[in-house]
């Protein structure tokens, strides 16, 4: 079994009240830590990632992305159980379908999120399904593309139209959406609405509140930055105790 086949066949037939929790590693060392920890698959962050090279989020130039996404793969590759990495690419940095894959596969990824939003607001959700029908053209079957929804991030609070830009996303090619910044509240609507998984955005909390998440609807659960700015706030900790 591939790890891309592995990483699809994790996303279905799951009970409700145990969704995929993918951690996302900022680093190699990271990655590692998560992997120890037992969790089978792995979703790198952007903001996190900008965070340890020195970016602000969104300002990451696409090679260094393209490269610290490898390191992460590469640190997780070796070993009897190698495990699937999906990364968050934020909108594709400009790039034509065909280099954006190919530049993704040669990372060694699994899978990419890819938003649909902009510096300048919402994309027009019809375009940007006629876009992701053409990643998913040059991908095969060689990648799991998570289509992030940016309408509740971008505040439009009405789940119809998160639901209605899945559901162009889905008939693109989509294997799962991403609803960025769900509330708890609007889940089991979107669940009802939206055919395939669904990834839902968590602050890090305990298994029981995840499982609670799966119940309501979630497919699976990430966390954007927040393990990172969860281990930076103990390293400052740290660095206080060794100035007092």
């Amino acid at each position: 079994m591939t790890l891309l086949t592995t990483f699809r066949t994790l996303h279905h037939d799951r009970a409700a009240e145990d969704p995929l929790v993918l951690p996302g590693p900022w680093d190699a060392a990271s990655a590692r830590v998560f992997v120890e920890a037992g969790f089978p698959a792995l979703a790198t962050p952007s903001a996190g990632v900008a965070a340890s090279l020195g970016y602000e989020d969104g300002a990451t130039p696409p090679d260094e992305m393209f490269a610290a996404v490898a390191r992460i793969v590469r640190a997780v590759s070796t070993g009897d159980t190698p495990v699937p990495v999906t990364a968050d690419i934020e909108d594709g940095y400009g790039l034509a379908p065909a280099e954006l894959v190919a530049r993704l596969l040669e990372t060694g990824a699994v899978g990419c999120n890819l938003e649909d939003s902009s510096k300048g607001g919402l994309k027009d959700p019809e375009r940007h399904a006629d876009w992701l029908a053409e990643v998913r053209a040059e991908a095969g079957d060689q990648l799991f593309l998570n289509a992030r929804v940016d309408t509740f991030i971008r505040g439009v609070g009405d789940p119809a139209e998160a639901i209605g830009r899945a559901r162009l996303y889905v008939a693109a090619g989509a294997d799962c959406v991403y609803p960025i910044l769900a509330p708890p509240q609007a889940i089991p609507a979107l669940r009802a609405g939206i055919e395939g998984p669904i990834n839902v955005a968590s602050a890090p909390g305990t298994a029981a509140e995840l499982s609670e998440l799966g119940k309501l609807g979630a497919t699976r659960i990430t966390f954007g930055p927040g393990l990172q700015r969860q281990a930076m706030g103990a390293v400052r900790e740290s660095a206080a105790r060794l100035r007092a």
